[in-house]
């Protein structure tokens, strides 16, 4: 894509996140698009953001399941950037207007007390980290999930391009030791009282640990790299569940506490 397509896309998802009407698929506007294509309307859309004043806090990470990979035809997760306008409190209530088509996921958030960039161990990712807390993602899509012409299902490049699905997040209120082995650190997800979902750490990439050892290298192919005080979520333990108005979300980690939103 040339430099004013991507920013021609940038501003076509700019102005349907404001107006919360989605706009059409990517992948069928520019059929040649590639994953750093997509990458650099994220930038692009993100600076948009920035330029209304509005602070990075950190960065999410996206399709770590096995399961959501064969479903998009890819091997590798995808990332995307967190705003201060995208941080909730536990318990809060969502106007309904604030999103398109909300959906929650269930991660482990790192705040980090040191940098990262680049290569790095798992070692080094648990020495950075401040602490660990349970988290709900908001995910929104400010593009279709399907072209309505063609049938064609939302692809990798419309999901990046789209801050990959970022929308907003909410986080627990206790700090854990980020040592503790992640990977049995699980949830019940349940919308207005009944149990949805149910995961462990170990849904993503086998440890949520090495989700942050992936997002510190791919940021470095784009001279990105995560700062202290930010937040990572570390990717989701289970699939996306929809949130039409009134549905109150309960995620309960057990001795993690319990991380809950209600969309009106």
């Amino acid at each position: 894509m040339t430099p004013a397509e991507i920013k021609s896309a940038a501003v076509a998802l700019f102005e349907a996140e404001n107006s919360g009407i989605q706009m059409g698929l990517l992948s069928v506007a520019y059929p040649t698009i590639t994953m750093d294509d997509a990458y650099a309307i994220q930038a692009e859309l993100v600076a948009q953001k920035q330029a209304e004043g509005l602070n990075t806090i950190g960065w999410k990470i996206g399709l770590t399941s096995r399961a959501m990979q064969m479903a998009l035809n890819i091997d590798i997760p995808d990332s995307g950037v967190l705003l201060e306008n995208m941080v909730f409190s536990n318990g809060a209530r969502i106007p309904p207007a604030r999103f398109i088509q909300p959906r929650v996921e269930a991660e482990i958030a790192f705040v980090m007390r040191a940098p990262l960039k680049g290569r790095v161990t798992r070692e080094e990712v648990i020495a950075a980290t401040e602490y660990v807390t349970p988290s709900i993602e908001i995910l929104d899509t400010r593009i279709l999930r399907a072209d309505p012409a063609s049938g064609q299902n939302r692809k990798i490049f419309d999901t990046i391009s789209d801050n990959a699905a970022n929308a907003g997040i909410v986080l627990g209120r206790g700090h854990f030791d980020p040592a503790t082995d992640l990977r049995w650190v699980g949830a019940i997800v349940s919308a207005n009282g009944q149990v949805e979902e149910t995961g462990l750490g170990a849904g993503v990439l086998n440890d949520p640990v090495e989700g942050i050892v992936w997002l510190a290298k791919r940021m470095e192919i784009y001279g990105q790299s995560i700062k202290a005080g930010q937040v990572i979520l570390s990717g989701s333990f289970i699939r996306p569940l929809e949130c039409p108005p009134d549905t109150l979300i309960e995620a309960d980690f057990g001795p993690w506490g319990v991380v809950s939103c209600h969309f009106e």
